[in-house]
């Protein structure tokens, strides 16, 4: 898969993007990512990238002939689409991550200052994202959020492929607590059905506690989840046992025990 990055400053994108696992999968020819500086598809001496607003404000924007000149030259004759970060978009998360991991290939354009034009979003944009109701200085970091999601679902970028299945959100679900050595720290023992070699005992055990993470601290989840009949006895278990101490909306930390 490939990426495109189209950016202000792409400085920002070497670290990130060249360490642990994104690193690995770029040196095994996994996946690719080219970042591209907008600032090299101005029309002026001065490499400038933004102006004023019509009609007043504060802020700058940025230029629809210099970023479409910039889109054009990168995206070529290829349908790849054309991402743009931005607090306006759809919220990013897991199962767009697994939409977009199914494309060869993504251009994603880094937006900063005030905006971009308008007929730029219109006409030059196919998607927008968000990562969440906040507000950033610029879109890189929105960027190498969304390349680290969707590159880990790729095939062979993860050393264990089966890891995937169960890591919160993939299956709807928040992810069950784990543990490992020493098995008693500090007084604090691991669960004893772990240390069983159970594995059906386990199994339920986890997606008990998986099952009870998800109502105490994203219940809306839930809400959206087709549930197995097992799933719904464990649950209807959980909100027995949490309704008459008033706790499934209390702090996260009872989730834990």
């Amino acid at each position: 898969m490939r990426f495109d990055i189209l950016t202000l400053f792409p400085e920002m994108f070497s670290g990130p993007l060249s360490t642990s696992i994104i690193g690995k999968a770029r040196e095994r020819g996994l996946l690719s990512v080219e970042i591209w500086n907008i600032r090299d598809y101005a029309l002026d001496k001065h490499r400038t990238v933004d102006d004023t607003p019509y009609g007043g404000g504060a802020g700058m924007v940025m230029r629809p002939d210099v970023l479409v000149r910039a889109i054009e030259a990168v995206r070529g004759d290829s349908d790849a689409p054309v991402i743009y970060l931005s607090p306006q978009g759809s919220v990013f998360n897991q199962q767009m991550a697994a939409e977009l991991a199914r494309l060869p290939r993504l251009i994603l354009l880094a937006g900063h200052y005030e905006e971009i034009d308008e007929r730029v979003r219109q006409n030059w944009v196919d998607w927008e994202l968000s990562i969440g109701d906040y507000v950033l200085t610029g879109g890189e970091l929105p960027a190498m959020v969304v390349v680290d999601a969707v590159a880990r679902l790729l095939p062979g970028v993860l050393g264990d492929a089966s890891s995937l299945q169960e890591e919160s959100f993939q299956d709807g679900l928040l992810d069950y607590p784990q543990y490992t050595r020493p098995a008693n720290f500090r007084d604090l023992q691991v669960p004893e059905v772990l240390l069983s070699g159970h594995h059906e005992q386990i199994r339920r055990f986890r997606l008990k506690e998986s099952l009870r993470r998800t109502l105490l601290r994203r219940p809306d989840l839930l809400q959206h989840r087709e549930l197995s009949a097992e799933e719904r006895e464990i649950l209807e278990e959980l909100v027995q046992e949490y309704s008459c101490e008033g706790r499934v909306n209390d702090d996260e930390h009872h989730s834990d025990h």
